[in-house]
């Protein structure tokens, strides 16, 4: 058996690129709706499941709690938060029907996606 001995300069740098490697971020940009699916809120965040939490709360004043806005319809991920971001603001960019036409590709019937967690 062959064992490497590492100088203590590449152990750091061994550690280094493992914390980089294990520090990667999940994104996620996001669509909610009322219960009557006659407002839609597209929004990013690295934490889905505490964000919907904290939209559920109303913790914050806003567009959600104003709207009762807190059925998660679609979701999107990626790890680059500036590819997160340029999708939202793409999304906030369309037109209803075509955000309309998204969700019903991948959730037809509208349901609640965050109930399967």
């Amino acid at each position: 058996m062959t064992h490497q001995i590492l100088s203590s300069r590449q152990s750091v740098a061994t550690r280094d690129l493992t914390l980089k490697v294990t520090i990667m971020k999940t994104y996620y940009v996001y669509m909610l709706t009322n219960n009557n699916h006659n407002v839609l809120y597209i929004g990013v965040t690295n934490s889905l499941e505490r964000r919907i939490e904290e939209h559920r709360q109303g913790i914050a004043d806003g567009f959600t709690k104003k709207y009762n806005v807190r059925k998660l319809i679609y979701i999107e991920s990626t790890e680059s938060i500036d590819a997160a971001i340029a999708r939202e603001k793409q999304l906030k960019g369309w037109r209803r029907e075509k955000k309309d036409a998204l969700v019903n590709s991948n959730n037809p019937e509208w349901k609640d996606l965050s109930l399967e967690w």
